[in-house]
Order: C-alpha cells, then sequence, then structure tokens
C-alpha cells in the first residue's frame, strides 16, 4: 500500500499509484529494486489496494480477488460433478423421490437424496455459487478495467528514463542529429507499420491494438451475460421443461400459459417383421416406425381464467408432431415423446334412478377432467364435493388421487331432495364397474349415510360412455432465457478472439541531447515486438539486433 505520491516531476498521483501517471518513474522499489517494471494496469491504484479498508473495502477486495474467483469456480464444478452422480430429479416424470433412489441405489442413494444433491442445479447453494461467480466477475472487471481505462487515456508522451530503461525491450545509443528532428524522422517508419504515433518535442509515444487490452473484460461482461441468462431461466414465464397427456379429440391448455392444444388426431405405425432386426425379433418386440399428432394450437384472447366461461380461442399454429419435429411458435416447442393407446374415459352420462322402484329421474354428463360442480336431476340436486382422478386409500383410511389421470375416477357428491335429509346425503360414485367392486362402492355409502338404498346412479348403456380412443404425451418446452445464453457465449468469443490474435504494443522514446532511449512494451508475442522494433532501428539507421533488445533477458 503506497502513501506517498508526490513525484519528482510535480505530479500530484492518487494514493496507491506505483508509477507516476505523468512521467512513468517508479514511486518506490519494490522486492527487486532495477527489475522489470510491472505494466499490467500501468501502475495505477486499484480500489483492492486502499491502505484503510472499510467494511465495503472488504467486501470488495473479497470479490475482486481472481485467486478468490478461482476458488469459487473450483467449488461450483465440484457441486456439478456431484449433480452427475445420480439422476437429477428433473429427469423423471411422475415418480416419488424419496423411495426411488433408496430402492434403486441403497443406503447411498438415500443419503444423496436427503442431502439435496438430487436437484442440485435447483438447490439455494448452487444457485449461490452462481451469484457469487457473477459477483466476482463484476467486481474484478470494475476493480482492473477503470484504472487501466484511465491510465491508456491519459498517457503522457515523455517518459522517466528510469521508466524506459525498466521495459523488457530497450535499446541506448548515440544518433547523429538533433532529438527533435530524429523524432520527426521516425514518425512515418512507425505509421507504415501501423502505430499512432504521438510526438512531444525529442519524445515519441507509438501505440496500436490498443482495443485487444478490452479482450479479458468483454469475457467477463459476456460471462455475465451468460450467467444472468442461467439464473433467469428458472423465473416464471421464461423457461418450461414439462410433460402433459393431450387426449385425442380434445382441447387442453397448456398450464402456465394463454395457450391450448388439440389433438386431432393420433396416429402410430409399427416396423413389420420384414423390416425388423432378427434381435427384435426373437423378443417379440413390437416397435413404432412412426407416431404422430395432429396438432392445432390455440392463443385465448378472452375468458382464460374464468371457469364459468367458455374460453375464446384464436387458431395460431397447425402442425403434425412428430418425434425430433415439434410445432413451433414463439419460443414454444412441443415434441412428441410417448403416447398411450389404452382407451380411457373421457366423459359418462350417468342416471338417478329410484333404488326401490328403478324408476329414472334423467341423465348428466358427467365429465372426467371438468365435471360440473351442480347439477339438477328431476327433483335431485347433486352438488360435487370432490373428484379423484385416480382413487386410492392412504395409510390412514382417507381416499387420495395417487395420479392426475382418469385410471380409477371418483367422485363425491352431496345430494339433496325429497326423502332425504334436510342436510343432504354424501354419495361416492365410481364410474367403471371394476371399480365399483374392487373398492366396494356400496359398503362406503353405507357408512356415507346409506343413501343407496333410496338412489343410486348408473349407466344405463354403452350409448351413455365416451372413452379417449389415444392419449399423446408431448414435451413441451419454452427457454426465452436462451437467446440471452447464446449472446453471453457470442460475446465471449468475441473477447477470445480480440485477446488472441491482437496484441497492445507500445513504443517510448526519448532524445537527450544525441542520446537515444528506446523503451518497448507488448501483452504477448515478445519475439514479433522485439523483430518490430529492430526492423524500424535499421530503418532509422541504427544496428540492433534483436537479441540485444531483449533487457538482459528478463521476464516481467
Amino acid at each position: 500500500m503506497i502513501q506517498n505520491t508526490k513525484c519528482e516531476c510535480g505530479h500530484q498521483n492518487r494514493v496507491g499509484t506505483v508509477l507516476c501517471e505523468a512521467c512513468g518513474k517508479p514511486l518506490f522499489e519494490d522486492e527487486q529494486p532495477g527489475g522489470l517494471l510491472e505494466m499490467r494496469y500501468d501502475g495505477v491504484a486499484r480500489r483492492s489496494q486502499r491502505a484503510n479498508p472499510n467494511m465495503i473495502d472488504r467486501v470488495w477486495n473479497f470479490f475482486s480477488s481472481v485467486k478468490v474467483a478461482i476458488y469459487l469456480i473450483i467449488i461450483t464444478l465440484i457441486g456439478a460433478m456431484f449433480g452427475t452422480i445420480f439422476e437429477q430429479e428433473s429427469n423423471f416424470i411422475n415418480f416419488d423421490p424419496s423411495t426411488f433412489y433408496k430402492n434403486k441405489y441403497g443406503t447411498i442413494g438415500e443419503i444423496y437424496y436427503r442431502l439435496g444433491l438430487s436437484h442440485t442445479y435447483e438447490s439455494w447453494w448452487f444457485t449461490l455459487l452462481l451469484v457469487m461467480i457473477g459477483a466476482s466477475l463484476v467486481i474484478c472487471s470494475l476493480d482492473r478495467v477503470l484504472p487501466l481505462y484511465k491510465a491508456l487515456s491519459k498517457q503522457k508522451v515523455r517518459k522517466h528514463r528510469e521508466f524506459l530503461t525498466r521495459q523488457k525491450i530497450v535499446y541506448q545509443g548515440e544518433i547523429g542529429e538533433e532529438g527533435a528532428d530524429w523524432v520527426q524522422r521516425a514518425v512515418q517508419p512507425l505509421r507504415k507499420k501501423h502505430y499512432r504515433v504521438h510526438t512531444e518535442g525529442s519524445a515519441l509515444l507509438a501505440e496500436k491494438q490498443r482495443f485487444s487490452r478490452w479482450g479479458p473484460y468483454i469475457i467477463h461482461i459476456g460471462l455475465i451475460v451468460f450467467l444472468l441468462a442461467v439464473l433467469f431461466r428458472g423465473l416464471p414465464g421464461l423457461h418450461m421443461d414439462k410433460h402433459y397427456w393431450f387426449p385425442e379429440g380434445e382441447i387442453t391448455r397448456i398450464p402456465e400459459t394463454n395457450l391450448f392444444i388439440k389433438n386431432e388426431k393420433f396416429t402410430v405405425e409399427y416396423y413389420n417383421e420384414d423390416e425388423m432386426s432378427e434381435d427384435f425379433k426373437a423378443r417379440g418386440k413390437v416397435v413404432p416406425k412412426l407416431f404422430e399428432t395432429q396438432a392445432v394450437l390455440y392463443e385465448c384472447t378472452a375468458d382464460c381464467d374464468d371457469p364459468s366461461k367458455e374460453p375464446q380461442l384464436r387458431e395460431v399454429e397447425r402442425h403434425a408432431i412428430r418425434v425430433n419435429d415439434p410445432l413451433s411458435y414463439k419460443g414454444l416447442q412441443a415434441y412428441q415423446f410417448d403416447f398411450d393407446l389404452t382407451p380411457k374415459l373421457r366423459s359418462v352420462q350417468p342416471a338417478l334412478v329410484n333404488a326401490k322402484t328403478g324408476e329414472s329421474y334423467g341423465k348428466f354428463k358427467l365429465d372426467m377432467r371438468n365435471p360440473q360442480r351442480e347439477v339438477e336431476v328431476g327433483p335431485y340436486r347433486l352438488t360435487l364435493l370432490n373428484k379423484y382422478m385416480d382413487f386410492s386409500l392412504n395409510d390412514q383410511g382417507q381416499p387420495v388421487s395417487i395420479s392426475g389421470e382418469p385410471n380409477a375416477p371418483a367422485f363425491l357428491f352431496l345430494i339433496e331432495g325429497p326423502d332425504l335429509p334436510e342436510q343432504g346425503a354424501q354419495y361416492i360414485y365410481f364410474p367403471k364397474q371394476i371399480d365399483k367392486e374392487r373398492f366396494q362402492q356400496d359398503a362406503i355409502n353405507q357408512q356415507l349415510g346409506g343413501v343407496q338404498t333410496k338412489l343410486q346412479l348408473d349407466v344405463l348403456g354403452m350409448e351413455d360412455v365416451d372413452f379417449v380412443g389415444a392419449s399423446s404425451y408431448l414435451n413441451i418446452r419454452i427457454d426465452r432465457a436462451m437467446p440471452f445464453v447464446w449472446l453471453g457465449l457470442g460475446i465471449v468469443m468475441l473477447g477470445l478472439i480480440l485477446g488472441f490474435y491482437w496484441q497492445h504494443r507500445r513504443i517510448w522514446l526519448r532524445v537527450d541531447g544525441r542520446q537515444l532511449t528506446l523503451g518497448g512494451h507488448t501483452t504477448k508475442n515478445w519475439f514479433g515486438m522485439r523483430r518490430e522494433v529492430s526492423g524500424f532501428l535499421h530503418a532509422m539507421g541504427l544496428e540492433a539486433d534483436e537479441k540485444s533488445l531483449e533487457n538482459g533477458g528478463k521476464r516481467p
């Protein structure tokens, strides 16, 4: 930490500056007096070098450390490696992670799950690491790019002799004419080498490809954009990667959007025996050759969230969805994932019947997915209290639905009307006959009040049953952050190109009497720089081979 900032040239430097901002003279001696100068930021002070840091400065110093950034990246990589040991929860559909890992991998799988590693990439600690890496990139860049910009934008032409002689490329020799005239003659040869030349009496500064110094900071900007895009993917509406069933002949809403998909028709073709390999023939497998969903995409324009009204839909896209040939619309993509040809109930029209006389009071439509909340059947009112798409009983004997598909649908009604208690009576109804027997519908209703002795719900004929012939399983993907991911990677590539293929080169020289002192610096490719300086000196009539320009073979 440097306290004395007054240079002998009279320039008042900022606290912490290592080299005088005006003449370049070292303001203090480092551990190797007379050694090569540290030119990384032209000796300008950074905020992280404050002598008496406060609490904010300490936080700034922590994140501005390259060592800390490397540690954060290593810890993040190790965390990501743990996330690849077993499958992540996001790779599965409709499964119970609390039992899956233990059943498949044993004790180590249960430990893996309980440590939260089964959802590593969505965990708070992994997100925190990404945020800390982003903060480190921002603070590292600001801590270095601002001082560097100030140093490069305010370069002085005349530099102290010690500044020149402590560069890696140095030449000292006699010239045969006045310094100012020799400097003016030197301008043209340097311009032919594409240098921008500035002169001040008998001093000269030649510079080219300064823009390459910003390459690392452009890389940092690209990485910051990339990290922000990755983090923002977790915000609602920016990212979706879910699987949904779309029954044939139905219009189904895509959750969390105002879009609907209609599965107009599903078709599947299978390989015949002549087209199948011997291996599949031996296994007796039936292999699908093609499965396709004729899909229509609608956008809701009104009444989208009002359950009492039909949504107003406008067709926006129509496509035959096949494997690797998705339906695409404004960033949404619907991929063909799977199918199910098992017939499933779509709706039934049960009749309310007098259990003693057999008299039918009328029918009503009962949709498996969107049943009416209240219906009037003859003199009776039926109010839907609950529905179970896949009925089962838990360990406490309470009714639950184990999935969202109508595999074993059950509906609990409250029936009000003549010859019933004033508060009404509960009645559970299983549309499938097999479920009535398996779950003992009459026994359940007996416990609920015995209304089945007076009234019953029953389907009178198959004409009152509507089945879904096939269901298509689509993978719905939305990733509005992906363009920003590619933008960040593109910015990183631009920074890499700037840093790899160009070098910031500078030549300072001054003439004192007839004594010429030249110093040169470049960010890399010192061999090319020495060759360029040697060519320039030869053009000026001075003898200097490339080896003699190296300052004692030292390295910064």
